[in-house]
């Protein structure tokens, strides 16, 4: 083996480092919302229903965002190169998240989110692509375990911070981290599948050639259907759970209480179902089983409110519901072993981005639940919740096993 071999087998490679700590800046700023959400609504005069509404928009908006930057970081990841994306990505959402801390109203608030979201949203995929080309087929699971492990520790630094800290310093320290990761990556070296992609005759990060192929184009929504489940859980039941829990009588519910313990639940999940995979050499049994174990998590939830339990139990449903979550990591090796070198970077940045920016979807499905049949938010949450756990399950049940893939092919 080589010094090179040895370099790309060790799973604190230079590549694995990069794209884990830009995924740890990634999810510290996309997740910092929800901890920040009524602090900084509140401080731009709005109250009560006010709080919500907004902020479900707000939310909206980043999400929004990282859809249009899913489909151009892919595009360009495929075409110019992973690291191009990695360089761009993070310029341009620490400078918004440095304009979000004097923002003065909602619709100027809502723009910058926007921007934030279209920066987001090429780092996972380009960073998750880069490592799992940079690896050996033996130890890329490892690989991408740290980097979602450090972007779970991300998040849990997001809710700290937003717990402790005035929320514009909050976003300033957002900004300013990702600035001072964009001088480690001026040495980052590009994949050397993707230069030898560059060498083939073959249209790369075309959304065409992706739908051109009928069992493709369905391994492409099965893969964004599976990562929606996540999202349902962080977007809307532990970002409402202050809502919920004023419902119930249950009080001390800050809007970092649920959230922190859900990430660290999270994180704990990704090293426990990425280990797992490694060592029962599967993705698919380990993705499924902790799918169910979520939305297992999920019931339990409910159950804790409408049963009254209280404080404790919430938080530890919540803790247990991140544990689910957890098969994140799986899924994002999945989808980089399930598709050829010309779209890898196309396909990861939009379905981990389209499964977030589902909650476009899902914010006013629940609300047309609530409106039409009268449902209380805990009734069209679970409504909600049952549909998209269904599909993700059905969907998850269609994949092929990619544990052992070689990644140096392409899609034609």
């Amino acid at each position: 083996m080589t010094i090179t071999d040895k370099l790309h087998a060790h799973p604190l490679n230079r590549a694995v480092i990069v794209a884990g700590l830009g995924f740890f800046v990634d999810a510290f700023d996309l997740l910092l919302f929800n901890v920040l959400r009524i602090p900084s609504l509140k401080e731009l005069g709005l109250s009560g229903d006010e709080l919500t509404r907004s902020g479900e928009y707000l939310l909206s908006m980043q999400m929004l965002g990282m859809i249009v930057g899913g489909i151009l970081s892919g595009i360009i990841g495929d075409r110019k190169g992973r690291v191009s994306v990695l360089f761009g990505s993070i310029l341009l959402y620490s400078l918004a998240n440095l304009a979000n801390a004097w923002v003065k109203d909602v619709p100027t608030y809502a723009w910058i989110r926007f921007l934030s979201g279209v920066g987001l949203a090429g780092e996972l995929g380009a960073g998750i692509t880069l490592v799992s080309e940079s690896m050996t087929v033996e130890r890329r699971g490892y690989g991408t375990i740290l980097v979602a492990s450090l972007g779970a520790c991300g998040a849990i630094a997001a809710g700290l911070a937003g717990d402790l800290l005035y929320w514009r310093t909050t976003y300033i320290i957002a900004g300013s981290a990702g600035l001072l990761l964009l001088l480690l990556r001026l040495t980052s070296l590009e994949s050397g599948m993707f230069k030898q992609a560059q060498q083939k005759k073959v249209s790369r990060g075309s959304f065409r050639l992706l739908f051109s192929d009928r069992k493709r184009t369905l391994r492409y929504f099965a893969f964004v259907l599976v990562g929606v489940p996540i999202w349902y859980c962080v977007g809307m039941v532990i970002n409402l759970s202050p809502e919920l829990a004023r419902t119930f009588g249950i009080d001390g519910v800050r809007p970092a209480t649920c959230f922190i313990l859900f990430q660290i639940g999270i994180a704990i999940g990704d090293l426990t179902s990425g280990i797992i995979s490694q060592k029962i050499k599967s993705r698919k049994r380990v993705l499924v089983g902790f799918m169910a174990l979520a939305l297992a998590a999920v019931v339990l939830f409910f159950m804790t409110l409408h049963a009254g339990f209280g404080f404790n139990a919430l938080v530890s449903s919540s803790l247990l519901m991140g544990f689910g979550c957890g098969y994140m990591s799986i899924f994002v090796t999945t989808a980089a072993e399930a598709f050829g070198t010309n779209l890898r970077v196309t396909v990861t940045a939009t379905i981990t981005n389209f499964m977030r920016g589902a909650i476009t979807l899902l914010i006013p499905l629940r609300i047309w639940l609530e409106n039409i049949f009268s449902l209380s938010l805990f009734q069209s949450l679970i409504v909600v919740g049952s549909v998209v756990f269904l599909l993700a399950l059905y969907a998850a049940s269609t994949f092929h096993e990619t544990y052992g893939k070689r990644l140096d092919y392409v899609e034609e």
